[in-house]
């Protein structure tokens, strides 16, 4: 790069300037302040520009404008952190491709773009007239790079809003710093595809304003954009990318939408006749555009008082609070919801809740998506995915639902989970029906009635007798067949799957088909006959998951339904097998990526992050949401996998323990679990709760942060493992370097810095000090003063003995490996 830049100031004086009206910069070329390449049909100008009013400021820009209006209105800026001083700035595109922004008096470079993985002989640079700037090949139109991949404030026409799924590139809007300041501000505006894609504002890591999830014909918290004779609105969602666009329609009007330094977006449109910019829709319209201002099922409506009130059949959490007009706490049900005997209630004209917690499916009727609803006891509400035509797919919530407002005619409808004595009762009508119906079916069943009465007599007279014969049977049986059958009996609220159907799935189990294995045994690829995709986990005979293991995993996760939890599909008892049958995970486990030099760069910040919250929100729901509160016990990398989307998936049940009631934990005898993610009264005393998992989270959130396993941490300065590691840069105020070098280009620093501030409170010594799942995911995605951790568990300096082991001071020796391990008589 050097020697390139070298070579460039000496044969500066060599290049010719750009010729008036050039769309175009070329090798040969600079573009020196004071010069100007203008797009084609004239609507665009690139140069050079001083930001804000004060025109005169020795701070120079490289941006682009509209060229046919009065007022300059820069709508993209190159090098937004670093001005150049005075008029010393040349612009030259060079080989292979990429352009540069130089300094010619001190021969610094201010800016520059990123490198192409492509190369080329003859690249230029053109500003399109769609405002577009590119970097191509001069022969073949091989795109390099584009301004469009890297906004600044303003959205265009053409533009897209939203995420490369493939590359991982978000392209997204943020602020000025000032008006005077084009340096990035607090506020940036995403199309979030966290969920089903939503248009978000955030004040760093902060949700602020949201113009709610696409449904066919707007957002839905965003009634005036709209389709109309300037512009068209559209959301695009495929495997490759997500994305919000808008086009005109009219293509003689100009038209942006601006994120200002005070964090409005502003949808903006140039009139002629008044030589202005003209607001027609703002994000941050009124008081109830305000992020959560009511809280859980609270609603806002403007123009009444107070703006917040409670839905129909809620009351304020906290009563005191909303008298002094804190809504914050929000609102929760007149009566408590019983799952299997809940309905819902239809409320209409509503602006449809925050959807990063929600699933959708493109293709369900209403009535299907219902029933999806009805049977997740978390699911707490459901509408259609898309309004046109009458309705169709199914977007349902998982969790509370957030940032309500009333929106009368612009609004949706949405059906809310709700216990069965608030469902209105059925009206006069049908009342009549049912009192006519409640006297002529008495007397038209009864003789139906005592003819079943008798079969059914008849039927357990016989199957008693059915049973009597297969119990004696039993009891000729082996001991393993004995065990088998009772696993068949205990899982028959899971589809059972043929042997001979997974054979033929795996091709016989062949080794080209295993993509894993462990103590359990191996897992295989499989392929069923309708072409779904699964993974096949074959327990070997000298598996330590034996009997006990594998009937727990099924009975756990067979009735377990959220978005990060792997799903169960179906099981095998055949023969002497015992299999499991998952969804296929494409990217396989977590470990395999963050714990990998090549792999690792593929994880950028936001994608690690979203791991992290999704596994809390897995956990959250298996401590507190799912029927029984269920403990993992071994919560670690290797058991977290990835789909196509890298959304984590927690796995391997195996050892986890169910509790029903209030029960939080126990202890035991028999430790099992993996060294590095154990908790200490665990690993020392055999006692394990929903702590002792809070625990192994925040190891996870480390080695996420690091790209570092917490057991094999060397530091040539300590012998103290990752957590260690972490807690004593943490009191010396130097947190930051303890994260992984790949995240420094995509990293919201405080985000990531409240990301490690979390794990350290995660893993403290003491069960009691650790916050719960729910704390943990508030924690995570809201800003707000954090406590500061106490130590840490397992911190002290080990003794490394020799390349393969090393054992805690305190502790007896253990090896490296990865694998879940069992201790007997531990306490």
């Amino acid at each position: 790069m050097n020697k390139i830049l070298l070579f460039l100031f000496t044969i500066l004086p060599l290049f010719q300037k750009v010729e008036s009206q050039s769309d175009t910069l070329t090798t040969s070329q600079i573009l020196k302040d004071g010069e100007t390449i203008i797009s084609s049909d004239g609507t665009f100008e690139l140069g050079f520009f001083s930001a804000g009013k004060n025109s005169s400021s020795r701070n120079r820009y490289i941006g682009i404008w509209y060229k046919k209006i009065s007022a300059l209105t820069p709508i993209w800026v190159a090098n937004r952190q670093i001005p150049v001083k005075g008029i010393s700035g040349i612009l030259k595109i060079v080989e292979p491709g990429y352009l540069v922004l130089i300094n010619n008096v001190t021969n610094d470079t201010i800016w520059s773009t990123n490198f192409s993985s492509i190369s080329v002989k003859n690249p230029v640079a053109k500003l399109l007239d769609t405002g577009n700037f590119v970097i191509k090949d001069a022969n073949d139109d091989l795109l390099l790079w584009q301004s469009f991949d890297y906004p600044s404030d303003t959205l265009l026409a053409s533009m897209k809003l939203g995420r490369d799924l493939v590359t991982g590139l978000e392209r997204y809007l943020r602020s000025w710093k000032s008006d005077d300041d084009p340096a990035p501000g607090d506020y940036t505006y995403h199309c979030d595809p966290t969920g089903y894609p939503q248009d978000l504002m955030r004040r760093g890591p902060n949700v602020v304003y949201r113009a709610g999830p696409w449904n066919g014909l707007r957002w839905s918290g965003a009634p005036n954009m709209v389709n109309n004779s300037v512009t068209s609105f559209g959301l695009v969602m495929n495997d490759q990318e997500i994305y919000y666009k808008y086009e005109l329609v009219n293509k003689s009007l100009l038209t942006t939408l601006v994120l200002t330094p005070n964090g409005n977006a502003m949808r903006m449109i140039w009139i002629e006749k008044r030589e202005g910019w003209v607001n027609y829709h703002s994000a941050d319209a009124d008081h109830c555009d305000t992020y959560k201002l009511c809280g859980a099922y609270g609603t806002c409506t403007m123009f009444s008082d107070p703006v917040c009130r409670c839905l129909d059949k809620f009351v304020p959490k906290h009563p005191d609070d909303w008298n002094r007009a804190d809504w914050s706490s929000g609102c929760v049900r007149n009566h408590p919801l019983n799952c299997s005997e809940d309905g819902f209630i239809k409320y209409t004209g509503v602006k449809l809740p925050d959807t990063r917690y929600s699933w959708f499916n493109e293709t369900m009727t209403l009535d299907e998506c219902k029933l999806v609803c009805l049977r997740n006891c978390s699911c707490m509400g459901y509408t259609s995915l898309d309004i046109r035509n009458g309705g169709s797919g199914c977007l349902l919530w998982i969790g509370e639902l957030v940032d309500l407002r009333q929106l009368s005619e612009s609004g949706q409808d949405i059906y809310i989970r709700m216990a069965a004595s608030e469902i209105s009762p059925i009206d006069g009508s049908s009342r009549k029906k049912s009192i006519i119906l409640a006297i002529a079916l008495p007397l038209s069943i009864a003789a139906i009635l005592l003819m079943v009465g008798v079969c059914l007599i008849l039927r357990r007279q016989k199957k008693r007798a059915e049973t009597m014969l297969i119990e004696k049977r039993k009891l000729d049986d082996s001991n393993n067949k004995d065990k088998n059958n009772q696993i068949r009996r205990e899982a028959l609220e899971l589809p059972l799957v043929d042997l001979s159907t997974i054979m033929k799935a795996t091709n016989n189990f062949s080794l080209e088909n295993k993509i894993g294995a462990g103590g359990f045994g191996k897992v295989f690829k499989g392929v069923l006959e309708e072409g779904q995709e699964v993974a096949v986990k074959r327990l070997s005979e000298t598996s330590r998951q034996g009997n006990d293991e594998f009937k727990n995993e099924v009975s756990c996760i067979a009735e377990l339904q959220h978005r990060n939890l792997v799903k169960l599909l179906g099981c095998c008892i055949e023969e002497e097998e015992k299999i499991l049958v998952y969804e296929y995970m494409p990217n396989k486990s977590l470990d395999l990526f963050i714990f990998d030099q090549r792999r690792s760069t593929l994880l950028d910040w936001p994608k690690r992050f979203n791991i992290i919250n999704g596994i809390a929100r897995g956990l959250m729901y298996l401590h507190q949401d799912s029927r029984l509160r269920i403990i993992h016990r071994d919560l670690k990398a290797s058991n977290v996998l990835l789909d196509f989307e890298m959304n984590p998936k927690i796995s391997d049940f195996g050892m986890a323990r169910s509790f029903g009631g209030n029960e939080t934990g126990d202890n035991t005898n028999r430790v099992v679990g993996t060294y590095g993610y154990m908790s200490p009264e665990y690993a020392v005393d055999g006692i394990f709760s929903v702590k002792s998992d809070v625990f192994s989270f925040g190891v996870l959130i480390l080695e996420i942060v690091s790209g570092k396993k917490n057991r094999r941490f060397i530091h040539p300065d300590h012998n103290l493992n990752l957590i260690g590691h972490a807690w004593m840069l943490h009191r010396e105020g130097r947190s930051s370097e303890i994260i992984d070098p790949n995240l420094v280009e995509s990293c919201h620093t405080s985000e990531l810095q409240r990301s490690i501030h979390v794990g350290l409170l995660c893993v403290q010594q003491s069960p009691e000090d650790r916050p719960n799942m729910s704390s943990v995911v508030l924690m995570l995605t809201n800003e707000g003063i954090l406590p500061q951790p106490k130590p840490p568990g397992f911190f002290t300096e080990r003794n490394i003995d020799d390349a393969t082991g090393y054992s805690w001071s305190d502790q007896t020796p253990c090896s490296v490996n990865d694998v879940t391990v069992t201790l007997l008589d531990a306490r």
